[in-house]
């Protein structure tokens, strides 16, 4: 199993909080969107969690975003 801080991991912790900021939103406001606690939004960006691929797509339909554009900027880096 990679380790939970893997580069890749953090390129995509990064890509997520970038595309909430761009949102114009706070992780208070991407949480209620998700109808999670802050913690949540919290833990993801700051790499203590990670997220499975149906999470992912929840993520980018909150965030009003392509999921495979979303993805593709993660890949790209």
């Amino acid at each position: 199993m990679k380790a939970l801080r893997s580069r890749e991991h953090r390129m995509l912790c990064t890509v997520l909080a970038e595309a909430r900021m761009q949102a114009g939103l706070t992780q208070r406001g991407l949480a209620e969107r998700l109808k999670r606690p802050h913690s949540y939004v919290a833990k993801i960006e700051g790499g203590e969690r990670r997220i499975d691929v149906i999470e992912f797509a929840e993520l980018a339909r909150a965030l009003r975003v392509d999921p495979l554009k979303l993805l593709g900027e993660v890949l790209s880096r």
